[in-house]
């Protein structure tokens, strides 16, 4: 079969396409033919290998899992061992290591039927960041009538994010680049930041802040927030190669125990029935995965490129059959 593969940290010249023994299922995984497969920010850290801090669980010299990808939509092909909540045939979505291939494993309590309503690329462009929204909007407790500010508004969390705290009632904020304004007002938002020069506190008091991929201190966006607002951070970028976008989230983490806000560092949580409540919602209409750009699995290193570059407007898919 073939697959997207690295051997070694670095770029996206170190992918590259090849053939590769097909993988067996194991006691409680799944095999899933990929129809299509997506990228985000996790995907371009693990072909960096960074921030230094995540080569324990990322591998030191090189990759712990050599095939690239990690959201995936497509059709049972063979089950293994103990598993009975998927059988041959079955349409599924959701999440693994290695998702860049025509044949993948993955654990089973990691998948979930694809929703009628989603073809297999926009399937693919929902599970990790659609999950990472849908905690982050859970953590910082929103609901009807609250102001919510959604920084990185237009990215693939962002997207999802400002879908799902509009559909529980919030007023939300949303803050992107000026070239991407116009798709945070169709997704929602009541009102759109550039943040390239609108001052993002004039709209303050906010009940809630998800700040999704940000950099500004801490101590600024709590100034923003109502008396017992919550801040949820959701990754982060620059800081450096050791820690990356992690000393942010470690220093607010050490902090929140002494503040009447609530401090959330979000760690996004893979499992079924997160994916099967992404299934219901988009079923019901609560969102709209948006998808910028699909390339095919040749050009995986493109696609992987153009996310790594800040260029996506929502999600990136790579089409592998």
């Amino acid at each position: 079969m073939k697959a997207i593969r690295q051997d070694r940290y670095g770029g996206p010249e170190r992918l590259e396409l090849r053939e590769v023994p097909a993988p067996v299922p194991g006691k409680g995984e799944v095999l899933v033919r990929v129809r299509a497969a997506a990228v985000d920010q996790g995907t371009v850290h693990l072909m960096t290998g960074l921030p230094l801090l995540m080569r324990p669980f990322l591998g030191f010299r090189g990759p712990r899992t050599p095939t690239i990808g990690r959201d995936l939509a497509g059709v049972v092909e063979a089950v293994g061992e103990g598993v009975t909540r998927f059988a041959v045939g079955d349409e599924v979505f959701g999440s693994t290591g290695g998702s860049f291939a025509e044949l993948t494993v993955a654990r089973e309590d990691h998948l979930a039927h694809k929703p009628a309503s989603l073809d297999f690329t926009q399937a693919a462009a929902v599970p990790i960041s659609g999950m990472t929204a849908l905690q982050a909007v859970r953590d910082a407790r929103v609901r009807a009538g609250q102001r919510v500010l959604v920084i990185g508004a237009s990215g693939g969390v962002g997207s999802y994010a400002v879908q799902l705290a509009a559909a529980a009632g919030a007023e939300v904020v949303g803050v992107a680049g000026p070239t991407k304004l116009d798709l945070v007002r169709e997704l929602g938002a009541a009102e759109v930041l550039d943040h390239t020069r609108d001052d993002l506190g004039r709209g303050a008091p906010y009940d809630a802040i998800l700040d999704i991929g940000g950099n500004r201190p801490v101590t600024l966006m709590r100034s923003w927030l109502t008396p017992t607002g919550a801040l949820v951070i959701v990754g982060g970028e620059g800081g450096g190669r050791v820690l990356g976008g992690m000393g942010r989230p470690l220093a607010m983490a050490l902090r929140a125990p002494f503040t009447h806000h609530r401090l959330v560092m979000l760690a996004s949580r893979e499992k079924a029935e997160h994916v099967e409540e992404l299934a219901r919602l988009a079923d019901e209409g609560a969102y709209r995965p948006v998808v910028d750009r699909t390339f095919p699995l040749a050009d995986a290193a493109k696609a992987v490129a153009h996310v790594q570059d800040g260029h996506a407007r929502g999600k990136v898919v790579v089409a592998v059959s």
